[in-house]
């Protein structure tokens, strides 16, 4: 049975789930909130890190710091802490709360001496010995235990000698080492310096999420750097430059093989430095370096099973697929599925032929039982290949984005979440994050993905999703005035879609703006003709109720906007 907790005056009571004033009456507070101050409470008086704060309240689920922030907020409104005297931040390390925690079965600990030791331990005195007792009357028991002893190592060395070729693999592989080296500039303006300093801070920081990587930090002290990479044997160098010139950052980063000085991956690209978000800039800096250095890295790491003919055949079939038709969709199969038989360990082929089926499922190229087989397929072949490569990148961002278009949205949180664990800068695993949220009816989840994804903005060519996303979310949350901009700016990057259009007129519809909704909605029919509001929805199964609901209401501002009905689905058809 659970135990109510004191403090402050404060009673938690996680039976009730309630949060009780000292006068008894319940404050109102989210559950999330809650079960962060649960977490809290149980580590009163240790400083707790935001990673460690995320992960107990969202296991498994990636979020970003905004989450966080605001169930803090929350906890200190709901306690009366404004002078955060109560739960305190402590710079640079995470969380405090500072007070005494007082339950039926954990006396309260006095706040005077909690940083000593010896206050917070009582230890018994053992019981004394008679006299009289004879010398030799605990050598039995001690002669008992040595045995046990004994045959305890007897059994662990057996152990250990059996499992000596699997604990050898396991430590054979070793993750490499990547030494990030500090960014450089040309300039001697100090401007430019901070930047540089901030983002070689943010790819260390980032890359040191990578479980698959060991990251050493550069050192402030002049040769220290050299040192440490000396001692450190790093397996590849990762070196920067940045300048600033004609209202841009100029970024140039490497990745070098220590051993060889062999140039393994390099990149070149601008960043815009007109706008006054310096945060955002730096951001965008370090994400435009850190996601592909992070793909090149994972990529090395799994080179034995790539061949120079696999690769050609990816390259045929997606340039077949991009022609869209059902035609080139099956000539890209069969390509596909001919490498395949002639190398079937090749997992590169198996993410390249999972994510073809996909296409073809998502473009309605398959019929109902046609579709279903190729849902198995495609599921079947990706947890295949990841048997062998678990960590394999591709293979996981696959794995997310199969999950999250044929609504398995409990097993893509997961997958998602392992495939920002290899790049947590991957922009189209945050959309494909945010997509599962709001399915879920998650709208501040769903959001904070999105906006962490436009905060990054890699890989730039698919920014117009992210700000759909976006646009989506707070039209979904009844906030149309701030949906316009976003709307509006995928629109300008990607105007072929036909469903952001569809998602403007919902916005202009509920704001009263009838005429420009007609405009929008007609926009988008020129696009995708044949759209009703029966098939226009996102795939219904799995989804939550909350979401059903407003996307129905979504439905009939388009109704009203001039989308045609269509015809309602029969109970069979359903």
């Amino acid at each position: 049975m659970s135990t109510v907790l004191r403090f402050a005056g404060f009673e938690v009571d996680p039976q009730r789930a309630e949060l009780r004033r000292p006068d008894g009456q319940t404050v109102k507070i989210r559950p999330k909130p809650f079960t962060m101050l649960q977490f809290l409470l149980a580590n009163a008086g240790r400083v707790v890190g935001k990673q460690e704060l995320m992960e107990a309240v969202w296991p498994n689920v990636f979020v970003s710091e905004d989450n966080l922030f605001q169930c803090i907020r929350e906890i200190r409104a709901a306690i009366g802490d404004e002078r955060r005297q109560i739960l305190k931040v402590v710079s640079g390390r995470g969380y405090l709360l500072d007070a005494a925690v007082e339950s039926p079965s954990r006396p309260v600990v006095p706040d005077d001496d909690r940083a000593s030791p010896a206050a917070a331990v009582t230890v018994e005195s053992p019981p004394a010995v008679p006299d009289d007792l004879p010398l030799d009357a605990g050598r039995p028991r001690q002669a008992h235990r040595t045995l046990v002893v004994a045959a305890a190592l007897a059994v662990f060395a057996i152990g250990l000698a059996v499992a000596a070729p699997f604990i050898g693999q396991r430590f054979a592989s070793t993750p490499p080492v990547v030494a990030v080296m500090p960014f450089a500039d040309a300039s001697s303006d100090p401007q430019v310096a901070l930047m540089a300093a901030n983002i070689t801070d943010q790819l260390v920081d980032g890359l040191s999420k990578i479980p698959s990587l060991r990251v050493l930090a550069p050192k402030p002290e002049p040769g220290a750097t050299a040192v440490a990479l000396s001692v450190m044997r790093p397996d590849y160098v990762l070196r920067g430059e940045i300048q600033k010139s004609n209202g841009a950052w100029n970024v140039q980063a490497r990745i070098v093989d220590a051993a060889t000085d062999e140039v393994r991956w390099a990149t070149a690209f601008p960043v815009e430095s007109d706008t006054p978000n310096v945060a955002l800039q730096q951001s965008r800096i370090a994400a435009g370096v850190g996601y592909a250095a992070a793909a090149k890295l994972n990529a090395l790491q799994h080179t034995s099973g790539s061949t120079n003919d696999a690769a050609v055949v990816i390259d045929q079939a997606q340039a077949f697929i991009n022609r869209t038709s059902p035609e080139k969709f099956k000539t890209a199969l069969a390509m596909l599925d001919k490498a395949l038989a002639a190398t079937p360990a090749n997992v590169d082929l198996k993410a390249e032929l999972a994510a073809q089926l996909l296409r073809g499922i998502q473009t309605a190229w398959f019929s109902g039982a046609e579709a279903e087989q190729a849902e198995t397929r495609a599921r079947e072949l990706l947890e295949g290949a990841l048997k062998s490569e678990p960590d394999y990148l591709p293979l996981l961002q696959g794995y997310c984005r199969f999950l999250t278009a044929t609504n398995h949205f409990v097993d893509s949180l997961v997958a998602c979440s392992r495939a920002l664990n290899q790049d947590p800068w991957d922009g189209l695993v945050l959309f494909q994050l945010g997509l599962t949220h709001i399915q879920l009816g998650r709208y501040d989840d769903a959001l904070s993905a999105f906006m962490l994804a436009d905060r990054y903005d890699t890989p730039q060519v698919s920014r117009w999703t992210w700000l759909l996303g976006v646009g989506l979310t707070y039209v979904f949350m009844d906030r149309s005035e701030e949906a316009l901009p976003w709307l509006e700016r995928s629109i300008a990057i990607t105007p072929g879609t036909g469903r952001t259009h569809f998602l403007l007129a919902a916005a202009y519809q509920r704001l009263g703006r009838f005429d420009e909704a007609r405009a929008a909605i007609a926009a988008g029919m020129k696009i995708r003709p044949g759209t009703t509001a029966a098939n226009v929805s996102l795939p219904k199964k799995n989804a939550s109720a909350t979401f059903l609901a407003r996307g129905k209401e979504i439905n009939e501002l388009l109704i009203a906007a001039g989308m045609p009905r269509g015809e309602a689905r029969t109970s069979a058809a359903q």
